[in-house]
């Protein structure tokens, strides 16, 4: 299936721009340009003085991008590599912004190509890499990894309750060559009664091989501090994720950066002298109202949350 990009509809798209709050002038950072959905209304809002950085490690997004480029109003400029390795290079440039965001997880884009195996609706070579370049793919995980390691990364990526005989039987069957063998594996390693009720039976696995193809969740430790020490102060950084794996990281680590006082409890005044160095804009997590929900049923896991910079993170 192929969109146009004004086919794409960026989930919670106004709610982010809202918590970011580009103004003329801003240098903005997309970390995740997937289809550009939001970079396009970040891009008029900054005007033709700001300055619009797109960051995707997907060859796809590089065409969207390009597309993009030609209509914006604003700078642009794209970093074809994964979002923490962009960071790092943006911030040996010395380059600062006001405004920065993440949109976790797969793009439609990439759910909607058939051929690259993240679907478990669609028959596919085991492939999942968001990032053809790499070497990394599901079939070499699932044909080559032992049971242990398998079985180890559908219960921490996936949180599979039978993590255990689903990676048995894909050991069993090997060598498995599609994604549908790959679903066959998953729904005979589960008792009958769990492959109805709760979604489909092979999200999670699913799920979980495409996190540990990517290193999705390795990517998102890595980049958050390096994001935030790219802020300027005064600048905003939100982020969107589609599972609790991803929004449990996003949510500790705005968190930690609110903490002021961190002295013992029972001390009576404070001599740690130590202050927040954010402040959280979305003390819960900003879900789809129901008209987008209606419109975009992709945007029913996401979640957002985002932060204020207050001060620069003190040297180590």
């Amino acid at each position: 299936m192929s969109h146009s990009p004004e086919d794409h509809i960026p989930v919670l798209a106004q709610e982010l721009v809202d918590l970011i709050g580009p103004q003329p002038g801003d240098t903005v950072v997309d970390c995740t340009f997937g289809a550009g959905g939001h970079a396009r209304l970040v891009g008029e809002m900054i005007g033709s003085e700001g300055t619009l950085i797109a960051i995707d490690r997907d060859p796809v997004a590089r065409a969207r991008f390009q597309e993009f480029e030609s209509t914006a109003s604003c700078h642009t400029r794209f970093l074809p590599v994964e979002f923490s390795q962009a960071l790092k290079d943006l911030q040996n440039e010395g380059i600062r912004a006001a405004g920065l965001y993440m949109d976790l997880g797969m793009s439609s884009l990439q759910v909607d190509a058939a051929e690259r195996g993240f679907s478990y609706s669609h028959e596919a070579a085991l492939d999942m890499r968001m990032d053809p370049r790499q070497e990394l793919t599901a079939g070499e995980i699932l044909n080559e990894w032992p049971e242990s390691r398998i079985k180890q990364v559908l219960q921490i990526y996936g949180e599979e309750r039978y993590a255990g005989p689903i990676s048995r039987e894909i050991v069993r069957r090997r060598p498995l060559n599609t994604t549908s063998d790959l679903v066959d594996a998953i729904k005979a390693g589960m008792p009958t009664a769990a492959r109805f009720g709760s979604g489909h039976p092979a999200r999670r696995s699913f799920q979980a091989l495409r996190v540990a193809v990517n290193g999705e969740l390795d990517a998102i430790d890595a980049a958050l501090p390096i994001a935030w020490d790219t802020l300027d102060v005064g600048g905003r950084m939100a982020a969107i994720s589609f599972h609790s794996l991803e929004d449990r990281r996003v949510k500790q680590f705005f968190a930690g950066l609110a903490v002021g006082c961190i002295c013992p409890p029972d001390l009576p005044i404070c001599i740690c002298g130590h202050e927040p160095e954010a402040k959280l804009l979305t003390r819960r997590s900003i879900t789809a109202e129901e008209s987008e929900l209606e419109a975009n049923p992709r945007s029913r896991s996401a979640r957002l949350r985002g932060a204020l910079k207050l001060a620069e993170r003190p040297a180590v």
